[in-house]
């Protein structure tokens, strides 16, 4: 299908433009504008893609061809902090320990990140260096940086209104809620083992923390699940940061007579009106519909085995046969990673009806398009993003990224940028 497909819905980023394009006001001739407004309409919406092993995240357009728009450098500060691995025995030990265990033999430097608001700059997570920085889209520079508890940082989320951001904490079963302007905790909470997604309800009023456990042992048959450790979803105030409600899916899957299927929930997302939480399992080529009013799973979705992958446990990726999961911003379609399988799928929500099956290397993590019209996939097996029309369930293009491409996310830079002066 050619690039240049017509594009019928306006992203922010274009509704903003027009903004800037309409005729000036005396007001605004006579320099009345305030330097808020004239900035924010000079936003331009993008997608960052986290480059895991080799510490970057490339920028690209939300929509239409995906083009690539700048890069930035997530590790500018990697002598420093190598020094101070280097020299504490511990840290140096779980720096080793991530590279030859969830890094597959390679550091991980830029698990998840989130531009704030103004789009002056991105917060990352740093596996590795066990951190999360801030940094200066302009100069590439650091703008703080927070230490997390423990010798891991992975998945965050950002609040609705972009001014905090969660971050969990692996190795101390904690989440750190940030200022995304200063980088001071305002606040945190204890979750399972190992915790990994976050989630910010839309009113901003919730987070949810699905903790997996240990993904990285060899002790994947069934009935060693009970070794993987404690695993729940943990769900706190977000004003106050007190635990509210606890959802352990082993009961709700022993409830359907799935007492061999792991309870450690991967990647998620809510319904548009969050009535039902779809997920992924380890080990699992599907995903499940859960009901929160009836606290109960109510549908199960078994997606294609690719023949040429194992079934041998022990060789998927951190415990994770499909690990990606969106979904249309109307709620009508879901897209889904099948990381060990090699390929991404469009679902029907309605009918759990599923599309072609869109070959793809290593898919790690799904989102979706600027104008909601695509799914949009990493390959971190080919180091690309490939998009894929809602619609059709077919692929629409790949464009190139940088080396292991893991999370995908929404974000604003100044309509101008092309990276950080002298990159």
């Amino acid at each position: 299908m050619p690039a240049s497909r017509p594009r019928h819905l306006c992203s922010v980023a274009a509704a903003l433009a027009l903004t800037v394009a309409a005729p000036a006001t005396a007001a605004t001739a006579a320099g009345a504008t305030t330097g808020a407004a004239s900035h924010a309409a000079a936003l331009r919406e993008v997608l960052f893609v986290g480059n895991n092993w080799d510490g970057t995240a490339d920028v690209i357009r939300s929509t239409g061809d995906f083009a690539k728009v700048g890069r930035i450098d997530v590790i500018p500060d990697k002598a420093a902090r190598m020094a101070e691995i280097n020299a504490d025995p511990i840290k140096w030990i779980y720096f080793q320990a991530i590279r030859n265990g969830v890094g597959e033999g390679h550091d991980q430097f830029a698990d998840d990140m989130y531009s704030t608001p103004d789009g002056t700059s991105v917060v990352v997570s740093r596996p590795s260096f066990a951190d999360v920085v801030s940094l200066d889209l302009a100069t590439g520079a650091v703008n703080w940086r927070f230490p997390v508890s423990g010798y891991r940082a992975d998945h965050m989320a950002v609040s609705p209104d972009g001014k905090r951001v969660a971050v969990s904490a692996s190795t101390s079963n904690t989440v750190h809620v940030l200022d995304v302007v200063t980088g001071k905790q305002v606040g945190s909470f204890a979750t399972g083992d190992k915790p990994h997604e976050n989630i910010f309800t839309k009113d901003g009023k919730y987070i949810y923390n699905m903790a997996i456990g240990d993904v990285n042992t060899s002790l994947d048959a069934p009935w060693l699940d009970w070794t993987k450790g404690d695993r729940h979803i943990t769900v706190v105030d977000a004003t106050t940061f007190q635990q509210v409600r606890t959802i352990d899916m082993r009961q709700r899957l022993d409830a359907i007579g799935l007492g061999d299927y792991s309870d450690a929930v991967r990647p998620a997302v809510f319904s548009p009106d969050e009535s039902k939480l779809y997920f992924q399992v380890s080990f699992f080529n599907g995903f499940f519909e859960y009901d929160l009013a009836t606290d109960r799973i109510t549908r199960t979705k078994t997606l294609p085995k690719n023949p040429a992958t194992s079934d041998d446990r022990t060789t998927f990726v951190n415990d994770s046969r499909h690990h990606g999961l969106s979904m249309k911003p109307d709620g009508s379609k879901l897209c889904v990673a099948g990381t060990m399988d090699d390929y991404a799928v469009v679902v029907d929500r309605a009918t759990f009806q599923q599309g072609p099956l869109v070959s793809a290397s290593k898919p790690y993590w799904a989102t979706v398009s600027g104008d909601g019209r695509d799914c949009v996939i990493s390959e971190s097996g080919a180091d690309q993003v490939t998009a894929i029309d809602f619609a059709t369930g077919q692929k629409v293009l790949s464009v190139p990224v940088g080396d292991h491409p893991q999370r995908v996310r929404l974000g604003h830079v100044a309509a101008d940028w092309t990276g950080p002066a002298g990159s």
